[in-house]
């Protein structure tokens, strides 16, 4: 049992855990969850970890099929007075695994290290459940994406490119 789902567990969060077989070789883990699953590419979400210009941490939940905007993710950042920054880039992995305690392609927004500022793609207000890592390739959990969002102390906010 991976931190994730322990930490789901632990609060009673309504979830449900889907596993599949991973393929080393899949070019997006995300895609191949999606795919795996038999789940529309807009329910599966990947955790990205930013870093801002002054060296803090945050999370970005998007859909799978999207790509991260990094001006509306530090916008978001501090907008919501999570992070003041104006720019954020991709987190270093060896960072990003210290951080989280999960390696890259497994990294879950549930049971990290340390919690740090999260936004969740607006996208996701849309869906009844949504898909994120259970902190391993393979593994998946699925809940309705208002209680991660509460157990993330997380927000909403556009942080997709269009």
């Amino acid at each position: 049992m991976t931190p994730a789902i322990e930490l789901a567990k632990k609060l009673g969060i309504d979830y449900q855990i889907h596993e599949y077989t991973h393929d080393s070789n899949a070019p997006s883990f995300g895609l191949e969850a999606a795919e795996k699953l038999g789940v529309d590419v807009t329910q599966v979400f990947k955790t990205l970890v930013v870093s801002t210009e002054a060296g803090k941490l945050a999370v970005a939940i998007l859909p799978v099929d999207k790509l991260l905007n990094f001006k509306k993710m530090a916008k978001a950042l501090s907008a919501q007075k999570l992070i003041s920054c104006k720019k954020v880039q991709m987190a270093e992995t060896k960072l990003v695994e210290r951080s989280t305690g999960y390696v890259l392609g497994g990294v879950s927004p549930l049971g990290q290290k340390k919690r740090l500022a999260t936004i969740i793609d607006s996208s996701a207000e849309s869906q009844p459940t949504i898909y994120v890592s259970g902190g391993r390739r393979g593994l998946e959990i699925e809940l309705p994406p208002t209680q991660l969002a509460n157990t993330l102390n997380a927000r909403f906010a556009a942080i997709t490119d269009e």
